[in-house]
C-alpha cells in the first residue's frame, strides 16, 4: 500500500510542476515585455561583423534595430517589396517608391486617415538600395565634407531605408521636402501625434542625436507595428532606448 502511495504522490508533484512551469513561462511572456518570439527576436545580430561592427541576424523583422552601430546583411533586400496606393512627389514608378508590403498598408491607412483630417501627405523617399545609399552617401560627403554628412546621411548598409520599414514624408505639395521647415507644417505636427496609430514613430526625435546619431528629422517615419510604436510613442523615448531599457533584465520596460 504503501508503495503505490508514494507512486500517486509522484504524479500529483509532477502534475504541479508542470502547471508552475506554465505559469512562469506567460509571466515573461507577458504584454509588458517585448515578445521577441512574435518580432523573430529583433534584438539579436549575428556573430558576423564587417569592419569591426556588429551585423544583424534579422534583417526581416519589423522590428529590426538598424543605425551606425547595427548594419544590414551586406547588399540586403527585402523579397516583399511592393508600390503603396499613396501620393508622392514624383510620379515615376521607381525604387524609392516601394516598401515592404506590411508597412505599406499601414501607409496607406495613415494616409487616408490623415486625409479625413483634412492633412495631405506625400511620400518623398522609402526603399533604398545598398548601391543607392552609396551613392547618395558619397555625394553629401562631396558637397558637404564627411562630418557633416554623417550627422544626416547613413553609411551603406547602415540606412533603415534599406529596410523597407521607412519613409520620408511630407505635405502634398513637396514644400520643406526633407528640410528643417517641415517640423512647423501642419503634416508634420498631425504625423507626430498620430503615426503611432498606424504603427509608426518618427524614428529620429528632436534632442536625441547623442542616441540616434542623427539630428532631428520629423519627415522620417519607421514602421515597427502598433504595440512598439505605442510604446515608444507614450514614453517619449528612441528605439534605441526601448531597446537598452528592454535588454536590462532588472529593469524591463513596463
Amino acid at each position: 500500500m504503501k508503495f503505490y502511495k508514494k507512486i500517486a504522490l509522484l504524479i500529483v508533484l509532477g502534475v504541479i510542476a508542470g502547471f508552475s512551469y506554465l505559469g512562469y513561462q506567460g509571466f515573461f511572456q507577458h504584454d509588458d515585455c517585448l515578445n521577441t518570439s512574435d518580432l523573430h527576436n529583433p534584438l539579436s545580430s549575428s556573430k558576423q561583423k564587417q569592419n569591426g561592427i556588429e551585423v544583424v541576424g534579422n534583417p526581416e523583422s519589423i522590428a529590426v534595430l538598424v543605425n551606425k552601430q547595427n548594419l544590414l546583411p551586406d547588399h540586403y533586400e527585402p523579397t516583399d517589396l511592393v508600390y503603396p496606393d499613396v501620393r508622392f512627389i514624383f510620379k515615376e514608378k521607381i525604387e524609392k517608391r516601394q516598401m515592404r508590403a506590411e508597412p505599406a498598408k499601414a501607409l496607406e491607412r495613415m494616409f487616408s486617415a490623415a486625409e479625413r483630417e483634412g492633412i495631405y501627405l506625400a511620400g518623398v523617399s522609402a526603399y533604398r538600395s545598398q548601391s543607392r545609399q552609396e551613392s547618395l552617401y558619397q555625394a553629401y560627403i562631396k558637397q558637404d565634407g564627411e562630418t557633416a554628412a554623417n550627422h544626416y546621411s547613413a553609411h551603406p548598409g547602415s540606412s533603415e531605408h534599406q529596410t523597407g520599414l521607412s519613409i520620408d514624408v511630407s505635405s502634398s505639395t513637396g514644400k520643406c521636402a526633407a528640410q528643417d521647415c517641415f517640423k512647423d507644417t501642419p503634416e508634420a505636427k498631425w504625423i507626430e501625434k498620430n503615426s503611432y496609430k498606424y504603427g509608426y514613430i518618427v524614428r529620429y526625435p528632436e534632442g536625441k542625436q547623442q542616441i540616434t546619431g542623427y539630428k532631428y528629422e520629423p519627415w522620417h517615419i519607421r514602421f515597427v507595428g502598433k504595440e512598439l510604436a505605442s510604446k515608444v510613442y507614450k514614453k517619449g523615448i528612441t528605439l534605441e532606448e526601448y531597446y537598452n531599457d528592454y535588454m536590462q533584465v532588472d529593469n524591463p520596460v513596463q
